[in-house]
């Protein structure tokens, strides 16, 4: 199955590692989850490129977190389920693609990717990122 460009807005299936399971010493992810590539940077001298993911949970974000609602519409989309979930934006893994934790979507065996989020919701997800980086609120956590 082929492996998408690692582009901005793409949702992925990745198995998520969240940083309370990395500070625990985890080093999988419990469970394959969609993720939104926010950041894809091409690395000094070579074809590899440098990813950040956020997740996409259904758990609702603490009051204090980084996140925003992904709309249903959006979610419908993207063949996701009707639940509410949130981009949580606190908390980012990041990779060189494609590691080894990008997953085929359930039941499309032969994709790794839901499609893109709408462009006007990726330029909100990452003036949020950036905001909450400047104020140094986004944990990174390592995946390679």
């Amino acid at each position: 199955m082929p492996i998408p460009r690692p582009e901005p807005g793409l949702v992925v299936s990745y198995a998520y590692l969240w940083r309370h399971e990395h500070n625990r010493g985890q080093e999988e992810g419990r469970k394959n989850r969609p993720c939104v590539i926010v950041l894809a940077v091409a690395k000094a001298g070579g074809d590899a490129v440098r990813v950040t993911v956020a997740a996409v949970t259904h758990t609702p974000p603490p009051a204090d977190a980084v996140a925003l609602e992904m709309p249903l519409k959006v979610k419908m989309s993207l063949g996701l389920d009707d639940e509410r979930s949130w981009i949580i934006l606190d908390e980012v893994n990041q990779f060189d693609w494609p590691g080894f934790d990008l997953r085929s979507v359930s039941g499309r065996r032969h994709s790794y990717a839901y499609g893109f989020i709408p462009p006007r919701l990726y330029d909100e997800v990452k003036t949020t990122l950036l905001e909450a980086s400047a104020k140094r609120k986004v944990k990174i956590v390592p995946r390679d």
